[in-house]
């Protein structure tokens, strides 16, 4: 059973990475090989339309056919049972890294075939249980105020029609600096920040470690 956590932030050891570290935690406690990949150590770009994996009687197999630094990393996505993949919200979205990620990883996957009724083939024949966890300053109320769910939304929607499965896991309100008083960022209070991470981030971190686990016991269910 392998687990695959796919860091979309450019920062190690901050909130979008401690919370996939807690998911790859619940997963491994769950009994999966657990993978971490940090995408931001890679050179890639996105899809760049060659349409390799589009051919009549392509041998792709579902994995994207341009070769650069990510081609290993989406070798071991497509053998993975359970994928988690994490991303700060930046400007109303998630990281360049992260979707470039997801072009190259989901589109040899879909199919532009559409079988008689009705359904669409997929390249791959099982399920990989995914997650997409978001990192976010916006509390909660602004997030839903300036339609983050709306705009966030597609992602799981497309994750769930290729792969099969896929749950969202939102962390709100985050603490962003380590040190406010070096910033010019008085909009924010650090001693608010500080008690809101203080009493709220310890129950995002719970959320990712079940999250993780319960991916992994849905993929064995299945095996």
């Amino acid at each position: 059973m392998k687990a695959m956590f796919v860091n979309g932030s450019p920062r190690k050891e901050w909130n979008t990475h401690k919370m996939l570290e807690s998911a790859m935690k619940g997963a491994s406690d769950a009994g999966a090989e657990c993978e971490l990949v940090h995408l931001y150590d890679y050179s890639f770009k996105g899809c760049v339309s060659c349409f390799a994996c589009k051919v009549k009687n392509s041998k792709t197999n579902g994995l994207c056919a341009y070769r650069d630094d990510l081609r290993p990393v989406l070798e071991r996505a497509l053998q993975s049972d359970v994928i988690v993949i994490g991303s700060p919200i930046y400007f109303s979205y998630p990281t360049g890294m992260f979707r470039s990620f997801i072009e190259r990883f989901l589109f040899p996957i879909m199919s532009y075939n559409v079988n008689p009724d009705g359904t669409r083939p997929r390249a791959i024949d099982k399920t990989i249980y995914s997650a997409l966890i978001y990192t976010m300053n916006c509390p909660e109320e602004l997030a839903e105020e300036v339609h983050y769910p709306e705009y966030l939304a597609p992602n799981a929607l497309v994750m769930n029609i290729v792969l099969g499965y896929c749950e969202e896991l939102c962390a709100y309100n985050t603490y962003q600096f380590r040190d406010y008083s070096r910033y010019d960022a008085n909009m924010f209070s650090e001693t608010v920040k500080a008690k809101y991470r203080d009493e709220h981030f310890g129950t995002d971190l719970q959320n990712a470690y079940d999250l993780g686990k319960r991916l992994v016991m849905k993929a064995k269910e299945e095996a």
